[in-house]
Order: C-alpha cells, then sequence, then structure tokens
C-alpha cells in the first residue's frame, strides 16, 4: 500500500482542481482498502475515498485527512454474470463486455470514473443506468465493520442516486455484481431517442453491440465528454447538474414561466419521472436562461460544447469554478424558478 503526505490530489480528477489531502493512501487489493479504512476510523481521521476522480469537486484548501485512491483490478465474467472490482476503469470493462458479446451496458461507454464509482451515483446515459443490470454490490460497511453484500433493491437506486449516495459516510464499495443479456451479439432494445437517431433506427429496435458502443462514443465526444488532456472542453465532471424532477404541480408553473419569457408557442422538455412527476432537461435551462456554449470570460467556463459541463480552462480554481456554477444556479432560478443541484460529489466547499 503506497503512502504519501501533503499529497496533491488534483491530478486524480478529471476537473484537475483542488488541494493536497494530509495523507493519500493507494490500495490494490479489497484487504488494502478495507485495512485502511478501518485505520482511519480507528483514529478518527477523516477519509475520503478516491476512484477515478470524475465525480470530485475537491476545493482549494485540499484536504484535512486521509485520501483512499481505489487502485483495485479484477474483471471476472462467468457465461453473462461480471464482477468487477472497484477500481477497474469503468469505459475499459464496457470495452470488454461488448467484446464478450454481452448486452446491457453498451451504451454507458465513454463514461469516466472507475467501476465502483457506478452504483453509487446509479450512472446512466442514452438511455441505460447500471440499476437495470447491478445484482449486487460488495461493500465494507463502516458502521457495522463488517464487508456486506447487498441485492439490487436493497441498494435504493434512484435517478442518479442510491442508499450509498444517501449515506457517504457509511459503505466503501468494493465490488459490483452485473447480470448482462447474451443477444447474439446485438444491443439492448435502444431506448434514447438521440441515439436511436445516430443509428438510423427506431426506440425499441437492438443494433449491433460495436456499433451501440461507437455510436455512443461518438455521441459523447461530440459534447466533450469523453477524456482528452489535450481538450479542456473535456476538463470536467461531465453533466455538472442532474436534470430536475418536478410534481405536476410545479411543471405546471414552470411551464407558464417558460411561456411568459420565451413566448407562448415555447415547449419545454418534459420526460415522465414516476406518478405525479416529470423530469426537464437541466442543460436547455441552462441555455435559456442565457448561458450558452462557451459561456464566461475567466479561467472556468460552460464547455464549447454542451452547456451541462461546467469546465477548467486551465489555470482555474476551484473557487473559479464555483463561481461560474453559483451564477448559472442563480440564473436559471431567476428566469424559471427551478433550482438547480449539482451532481459531483463536492468536497470541503459547496454552492
Amino acid at each position: 500500500m503506497l503512502e504519501l503526505h501533503d499529497a496533491p490530489l488534483a491530478p486524480l480528477t478529471t476537473f484537475r482542481l483542488g488541494g493536497p489531502a494530509t495523507r493519500l493512501v493507494t490500495a490494490t487489493t479489497d484487504a488494502e482498502v478495507v485495512a485502511a479504512v478501518r485505520e482511519a476510523d480507528a483514529d478518527g481521521t477523516p477519509l475520503l475515498v478516491i476512484g477515478g476522480g470524475s465525480n470530485l469537486v475537491i476545493g482549494d484548501k485540499g484536504f484535512a485527512g486521509t485520501a483512499l485512491r481505489i487502485a483495485t483490478s479484477g474483471f471476472d465474467l462467468v457465461g453473462t454474470t461480471l464482477e468487477l472490482a472497484a477500481g477497474e476503469v469503468w469505459t475499459d470493462a464496457v470495452a470488454r463486455t461488448v467484446e464478450a458479446g454481452l448486452a446491457g451496458v453498451e451504451c454507458l461507454a465513454g463514461i469516466p470514473g472507475s467501476a465502483g464509482a457506478t452504483p453509487i451515483q446509479n450512472v446512466g446515459a442514452y438511455g441505460q443506468e447500471v440499476s437495470a443490470t447491478i445484482t449486487e454490490v460488495i461493500a465494507y460497511d463502516r458502521r457495522a465493520r463488517e464487508t456486506v453484500t447487498l441485492g439490487n433493491e436493497e441498494c435504493a437506486f434512484s435517478y442518479r442516486h442510491s442508499r450509498f449516495k444517501a449515506d457517504p459516510e457509511r459503505y466503501v464499495v468494493l465490488r459490483v455484481r452485473f447480470a448482462l443479456e447474451d443477444a447474439d451479439g446485438l444491443s439492448a432494445p435502444v431506448k434514447y431517442a438521440e441515439t436511436a437517431r445516430a443509428l438510423g433506427v427506431e426506440p425499441g429496435d437492438r443494433v449491433p453491440l460495436t456499433q451501440a458502443r461507437e455510436t455512443v462514443l461518438k455521441l459523447r465526444a461530440g459534447k466533450g465528454m469523453v477524456l482528452d488532456a489535450e481538450d479542456h472542453d473535456t476538463w470536467s465532471a461531465g453533466s455538472f447538474f442532474t436534470n430536475p424532477i418536478l410534481t405536476d404541480a410545479d411543471f405546471a408553473v414552470f411551464h407558464a414561466r417558460v411561456k411568459e419569457r420565451l413566448g407562448e408557442d415555447a415547449v419545454p422538455p418534459a420526460y415522465p419521472a414516476g406518478e405525479g412527476r416529470t423530469k426537464t432537461s437541466a442543460a436547455w435551462l441552462i441555455d435559456k436562461a442565457g448561458f450558452t456554449k462557451g459561456y464566461g470570460s475567466g479561467p472556468a467556463r460552460i464547455s464549447g460544447k454542451h452547456t451541462l459541463a461546467l469546465t477548467n480552462r486551465g489555470e482555474a480554481t476551484t473557487e473559479d469554478l464555483l463561481a461560474l456554477a453559483r451564477e448559472v444556479v442563480a440564473g436559471v432560478r431567476e428566469a424559471f424558478g427551478v433550482t438547480l443541484v449539482n451532481e459531483p460529489v463536492m468536497v470541503g466547499v459547496g454552492l
């Protein structure tokens, strides 16, 4: 287990932002992960768990405690059952499932980060969410001081949320198990309209797995959502805000605000989100509130490819990023009465 002191954390995040940790421990086995967590808990030391760093906003002052970087490895595929170690690179794991001819996560290609983070956030994109294929999550329970196995229902998955996100100080994910589908080399039914259009098929159709993956990667790259060290539009956490889910009453008020601001013919995006609830688009709200692609004049700006991504242009600080985020939140609230919620985890800072 590698240990460093006063260690920079910015290089471990896709934003490339944040100050140092008092102590950085890199664990390469489940046993090392558990040992590091137990040590921190026994000493009462604050603990920050880092996987791929694609969903973290760390304050400029850094983290006063132990940062635990999970670098475990393990890709175990038996039939259609897949078990991934938490430290596995997610997009590489997706590529390997496609190579194996198995469907279920092919539309989650290109998402940065580690496998262990996927159940925490209930990672999803282009019509797929990991909650549809996860069967079990093996985690260390800091409260019970033991390793536990949680079934899908116990994970309490919902839109970009889970039991793990609801109680972030309790569980450290060690391994994730998935049930994939053998559809003779075809994808799962295509659900997302944009993906279907790009593929030239109807929603509900299946396409060759490799075609689905490559199409999603192309769509993501066009929005700056595939990591590229030379492209500052990818120095981000992907989508910075979640899509708002509104009650019917709140959506009616919102719809009225849209017509008032944009005209009687304006129609905001609306998607069913359960009984009495409607999801709308954060990207649409940001754009229509006046924060267009490339907005900003400082070192932190909205991506030139997608309004939902806030980016570090190379010399930004975390405070630069947060100032931009706060400006966007305030602008959208003033324009439409909807309060955006950040998707990345905030460490030592907040909006």
